[in-house]
């Protein structure tokens, strides 16, 4: 079939449809639909449940863990064998629950589908269910009415039609039967309905063109079930650490294990049990569970700020983003109409206030003074636009809203902001007739009579079409003189460049006597008052927020459908960066795959996109290895959303298919709650890597000092099971504060983490071994001077023990600190939930230092306050050390963890 329907005209593709103004008879409808089929679309071909539950099982650290639960379950350790099993399953939920995105992305776009047509066939109109349209239907469309297929449109009667939910644009589009150039966007085609787009206005006929997944919002579905959602790099990095960290484990403990019992250096049932103890100790199986703690303590941060998080590692990954795709209508602007400049024959004038309220001033463009409320001028376009006008205003919660057109809405603010009294002025005046806009006039015209006497003729309409009107402009002082023909064409294009949507305002005073409008009256002699240039203006907060995300580091790119004029507009207006070179959809095809990448890193703005070219915008900049964020709203943006590491939708006015893509939803339609939820993942980033940082130089260094008092033939300093009881208490205990650290300074003052960086950087293998080597020094040092004191056995290994567990508790307070001093008051004050688990972990060493069946179970015994001043002490140096090595570290080779 041909593609290009707007490029033919009616009677061509009445033609290749094989169809006629009649319709259909129902034996030819019937034989089509078995042929194309209904229209709908397609159904996602979906695994058994249990299949996809399974599936989440097979990842090298559930392995591990799996293997760690049996092996803590055959030494009765029945606390870690719960909790590492829990941590097990709540992944696997998580996992499962992430996979079934895809199918509730499409169910959301059916809902927005039409459920019934208006359709003539056998030559009759009749209603019936839309999923049996076929290619050749002639259909109906009425205003208020969704379309239900792709139309080539036949007739049309003021027909306009809302299609954001596809492309883009923000306000609704005026359509028409002539045929156009084949390169013609989407955004463009003026002669097509598309399915899922619905009419605001007026009435039309047209034949259906495509069905199902053949139609442009069908191929959208396409998109979405081939679309592969791409790991983020959290998992990518816990998946390569977890693979390394786990090998190295297992190979030295098992390493250990040939040659201690080559070297007969103790019972192999004996040696056994110290490499399990050891391999359990040194794998962090506490750090998934820390790991979804910390993610589900942002994903909670993130809810008060307006972000509801639907992927739980998506709030880590917004950390990591470099680039920020993001729609224009409803994201970077308010979705709604604005008057933004006046231009009268002698001045212009830019008009401020925010959005539909009907406050603001009329400011001189030349001299920045405000217009006085009261020139003749002013009162009679404000009194056109609220007389040649349908539209209502009302103040709600959410702020003021329109009801009806809202370029006719924003008139009724900008009369407001002139000091017109809106409903006052209504009462003033009476409506006697009118000549409603249509698509052939392109203007709209009202005769209006008031109490004294008044009658005048107001119309607003295209430039090009009320100019044709006017024989007559205002002057200063409301001097009526010749029109100047030229100084308004050339207006109407300056501010066309500017972005705006351009109303010319014209009037003609009439006898009281008159009331009946004619269109021939009007074909001349008009006065023309001024013109107005409309633009959905940009959110308040939006100009901060962008560069907010530039100190950040953080490139802003916007990509809509919409006109290139108003993208450059908006673009200058929010601060994103070289907004003058923008590039239409058109343009991208033309490029070469190697040109188009290219394109990706220098343009900034984009304009009259399809949603294949935001998907491929999104896949150009993923391999260049960017961590990539798109917002959105409309179904338009649903593929791109599902592809990029972060979708992110707004709740407001988002599609329900789009919320199903999208990774992160926010609750206020706010562009600004992205830079917060960047810097909350940020502070998820920090916190996670603190938890290593923390975790692995204690679990090895206490590991180490196992391994070499037997490879010297020494005594223990910490026996297996004291071991097992150092990493119960304290690896989730401890580790699990560092989720509510709070954000460090200066976050969002670094630039974004390369996706390949990985967890375990050289300045933290570094740390490792640092930190690993004090800890074998404190633990064998303090064992052997208890030992040298005459201090038994027990007395040495509890001393050895409580220092284990000192050691953990001051280097938490170094962790914290990573990118400030430690050795400050506001460092060492800490956090409420950090005292928390310190004092629950030294009521419980407490417990099992001077509790006598404690103390059996352990074989440890009570030390007195000398002893425990010491181990104080010891941690104490630990922490002073550390803190020096930073100093030293950060001031002269700029090595920071």
């Amino acid at each position: 079939m041909q593609a290009n329907w707007h490029a033919m005209p009616p009677a061509a593709v009445l033609q290749q449809t094989q169809s006629n103004t009649s319709g259909l008879t129902s034996v030819e409808a019937e034989q089509r639909f078995h042929e194309q089929g209904p229209n709908t679309l397609p159904a996602i071909k979906t695994e058994p449940a249990w299949k996809r539950f399974i599936r989440q099982f097979h990842n090298v650290l559930i392995y591990v863990l799996l293997a760690a639960t049996g092996v803590t379950l055959l030494l009765q350790h029945y606390v870690d064998t719960v909790v590492i099993f829990a941590v097990v399953v709540i992944n696997a939920i998580i996992g499962y629950y992430q996979e079934g995105k895809a199918e509730s992305a499409l169910a959301g776009l059916r809902h927005m589908l039409a459920p019934t047509a208006l359709v003539v066939r056998d030559g009759k109109r009749q209603q019936l269910p839309a999923e049996q349209l076929v290619v050749g239907d002639i259909v109906i469309l009425e205003a208020g009415a969704r379309v239900p297929a792709d139309l080539r449109l036949l007739e049309t009667f003021s027909l306009q039609v809302q299609e954001a939910v596809l492309t883009g644009e923000s306000h609704a589009v005026t359509k028409q039967t002539e045929d156009l150039a084949e390169q013609t966007a989407l955004g463009s085609r003026s002669n097509m309905a598309y399915l899922g787009t619905w009419v605001t206005t007026g009435h039309a006929q047209g034949v259906v063109v495509a069905t199902g997944s053949s139609t442009e919002f069908g191929r959208i579905g396409v998109m979405l079930t081939e679309v592969s959602k791409l790991t983020t790099p959290l998992v990518e990095q816990t998946a390569r650490f977890s693979k390394w960290l786990t090998f190295l484990i297992l190979f030295f403990a098992g390493a250990l294990l040939a040659y201690a019992s080559w070297l007969q250096l103790k019972p192999f049932a004996e040696l056994f049990m110290i490499m399990v103890s050891i391999a359990v100790a040194a794998i962090p199986e506490g750090l998934p569970a820390v790991m979804t703690i910390t993610l589900a303590v942002g994903v909670q941060a993130m809810a008060r700020r307006h972000a509801i998080v639907r992927h739980l590692p998506s709030i880590e990954t917004l950390g990591a983003v470099s680039v920020i795709c993001t729609d224009k209508t409803g994201t970077l602007t308010r979705n709604e109409m604005m008057i933004a400049a006046l231009s009268l024959s002698d001045a212009q004038f830019n008009i401020t206030g925010d959005g539909y309220a009907p406050n603001g001033e009329v400011i001189n463009a030349t001299v920045d003074t405000a217009l006085v409320s009261d020139e003749a001028r002013l009162r009679d376009i404000g009194r056109i636009a609220l007389l040649c006008n349908d539209a209502q205003l009302h103040e709600s919660a959410d702020g003021w809203q329109v009801v009806g057109d809202p370029m006719e809405g924003a008139l009724l603010a900008f009369a407001a902001k002139l000091g017109i009294s809106v409903e006052h002025d209504r009462r003033q005046w009476h409506r006697h007739d009118e000549i409603p806009f249509d698509a052939e006039t392109r203007y709209m015209a009202t005769l209006d009579h008031d109490h004294q006497g008044h009658a005048f003729v107001s119309v607003k309409g295209a430039p090009e079409q009320i100019l044709t009107m006017c024989s007559w402009q205002y002057a200063v002082g409301r001097q009526v003189t010749e029109l100047n023909r030229d100084y308004w064409l050339a207006e109407a294009k300056r501010l066309a460049a500017q972005g705006l949507r351009v109303l010319a305002l014209a009037q003609r005073q009439v006898a009281d006597t008159d009331v009946v409008l004619e269109q021939s009256e009007l074909s001349k002699d008009l006065v023309l008052v001024g013109l107005v240039g409309l633009i959905d203006p940009p959110r308040a907060e939006t100009i901060a927020a962008i560069q907010q995300c530039r100190q950040a580091g953080i490139g802003v790119k916007m990509i809509t459908g919409d006109h290139p004029g108003t993208a450059t507009a908006i673009a200058h207006q929010v601060g994103i960066e070289n907004a003058d070179k923008v590039l239409t959809g058109s343009e991208l095809d033309n490029l070469s795959d190697e040109q188009f990448n290219d394109t990706v890193k220098e343009v900034h703005v984009f304009a009259r996109t399809s949603p294949a070219h935001k998907l491929r915008l999104v896949q150009a900049l993923q391999a260049q290895q960017q961590v990539v964020a798109m917002t959105g709203d409309g179904v338009n943006d649903a593929p791109a959303l599902k592809r990029a590491d972060v979708g992110i939708v707004m709740g407001i006015r988002g599609s329900e298919a789009t919320k199903q893509a999208a990774d992160v939803v926010l609750t206020d339609d706010n562009f600004a709650s992205i830079v917060a939820a960047v810097q909350q993942g940020r502070t998820v980033y920090d916190n996670l890597k603190k938890v290593i940082s923390w975790d692995i130089p204690t679990s090895v260094g206490e590991s180490m000092a196992i391994i070499l008092a037997l490879l010297l033939g020494l005594a223990l300093p910490i026996t297996p099971v004291q071991l097992l009881w150092v990493n119960l208490v304290t690896a989730i205990t401890l580790g699990l504060t560092l989720a509510f650290e709070p954000t460090e300074p200066n976050s969002m003052k670094r630039p974004p983490r390369h996706r390949s960086e990985p967890l375990l950087r050289g300045a933290l293998v570094w740390h490792v071994v640092f930190v690993s080597i004090l800890f074998v020094i404190a633990l064998y040092g303090v064992f052997q001077y208890a030992l040298n004191q005459g201090q038994s056995l027990e007395v040495a290994r509890s001393m050895a023990l409580n220092t284990a567990v000192v050691l953990e508790i001051f280097h938490l307070f170094f962790i914290r600190n990573i990118y400030g001093a430690s050795l400050t008051w506001r460092a060492l004050r800490g956090t409420r939930p950090l005292w928390t688990a310190v004092i629950l972990i030294v009521m419980a060493q407490a417990l099992v230092t001077y509790v006598q069946p404690l103390q059996q179970l352990f074989g440890i015994a009570a030390l007195d306050w000398h002893e425990v001043l010491l181990v104080l002490l010891i941690g104490v140096a630990l922490l002073v050390t550390v803190e020096f090595e930073k100093q030293l570290r950060i001031r002269f080779f700029n090595w920071r963890l």
